[in-house]
């Protein structure tokens, strides 16, 4: 555990280098424990994406839906 006090929060290069370490900050004011910074925990990997290209061809088949081409249209207006 890393040891600073008030004026030594001032160096955040210090400070981040031991937040990526993991490591937690302790924070002392005349030898009294007053805080503590701790490092982010690492979150779970992500789930991944469901498969909308297979859910809009069950729901619509091999139908082409038109709003598509007016879209495609009104931008080529601009």
């Amino acid at each position: 555990m890393a040891v600073t006090n008030m004026r030594g929060l001032r160096d955040t290069r210090q400070i981040k280098a031991w937040l990526r370490a993991g490591e937690s900050i302790e924070i002392r004011e005349r030898n009294v424990v007053i805080g503590r910074i701790l490092p982010e925990e690492k979150k779970a990997d992500k789930k991944d994406w469901p498969d909308f290209e297979a859910r809009a061809k069950k729901l619509f088949g091999d139908r082409i839906l038109p709003g598509a081409d007016l879209v495609i249209e009104e931008r080529g207006r601009y």
